[in-house]
């Protein structure tokens, strides 16, 4: 049997503008960092695009930089966010 773990979830730069959001709160079957990120491509759209297995996104497990196989725990929160470039 799954156990349902509740998540913060965050968007920062140009996938928070893409989603139209900075955070959300929700509730996922998920383990790892990597079906989460696949639970959020199945809702199509926008979370399709800017969060697709070709594009680059970098995680945090509560703001640590993290692998995708990373376990999720409850009441953890997630960020998603573009590599960060210079200039």
């Amino acid at each position: 049997m799954s156990v349902e773990l509740e998540l913060r979830v965050r968007y920062f730069a140009s996938i928070r503008e893409a989603l139209g959001r900075g955070e959300e709160t929700l509730r996922t079957q998920a383990t790892t960092l990597g079906e989460l990120r696949d639970e959020l491509i199945a809702r199509g759209g926008a979370y399709a695009e800017v969060l697709a297995r070709q594009r680059p996104v970098r995680l945090a497990l509560n703001q640590d930089l993290c692998h995708e196989s990373v376990a999720l725990v409850a009441g953890a929160e997630v960020a998603f966010f573009p590599p960060v470039t210079g200039g």
